[in-house]
């Protein structure tokens, strides 16, 4: 069974990953237009925006283990699903600093300091930017072996991330400590424990 869908998996094409990937944003966009938002609209678009971010980066961490332990290979979609994480953070932060912050660079620098949690969202687009750049065959061909090395950012960066999520939530709710837990157990999987000498 893994093997049939595997062998299905290959078919689909990268164009529609990239179109499922907006499928959330067009929801978000409808549910603007309709006015479907709850009171606090602003708000609602930048945690929706920050969670589907979130969904995309740990969906990219996900490929490595589903290929490794159980037969799945989705290698050919990372750079799409990687790249749909960037715009979707890049959307977060703007939502942020337009919608919220007026684009005002002294009333954003108050918001850092009154809400640390920021800062380490923040620290996790700055850490994406170098990935989402290099994301292409020719950066591939011109760092060779640094381009892994570069590419391992996107952990510290995912864990900031969700960092970021659970200090803004007053009480986290279970929902929080399960994206904590699922980043942890994925970063456990790339920890390269050195072999027993007996």
């Amino acid at each position: 069974m893994i093997a049939r869908l595997d062998t299905w998996l290959k078919r689909v094409p990268n164009w529609a990953v990239w179109l499922a990937g907006f499928l959330p944003l067009a929801w978000l966009v409808w549910l603007v237009v309709s006015n479907d938002l709850g009171v606090d609209p602003v708000k609602e678009i930048e945690h929706r925006l920050g969670k589907i971010a979130l969904w995309f980066l740990i969906g990219g961490l996900v490929i490595t283990p589903l290929r490794k332990f159980v037969g799945l290979n989705f290698l050919r979609y990372r750079r799409a699903i990687g790249l749909l994480a960037f715009i979707y953070v890049v959307l977060h932060l703007m939502a942020w600093a337009v919608f919220d912050m007026g684009l005002l660079l002294s009333q954003a620098a108050n918001d850092l300091f009154r809400r640390p949690y920021l800062i380490f969202g923040i620290s996790a687009f700055i850490l994406l930017i170098p990935l989402a750049v290099t994301s292409n065959k020719a950066s591939i061909r011109k760092l060779g072996a640094n381009w892994r090395r570069l590419h391992w950012l996107v952990y510290p960066a995912v864990l900031l991330g969700v960092v970021h999520y659970l200090w803004q939530m007053k009480v986290i709710r279970t929902e929080g400590w399960i994206w904590l837990a699922v980043v942890i157990l994925l970063l456990a999987t790339r920890i390269k424990f050195p072999k027993s000498s007996r």
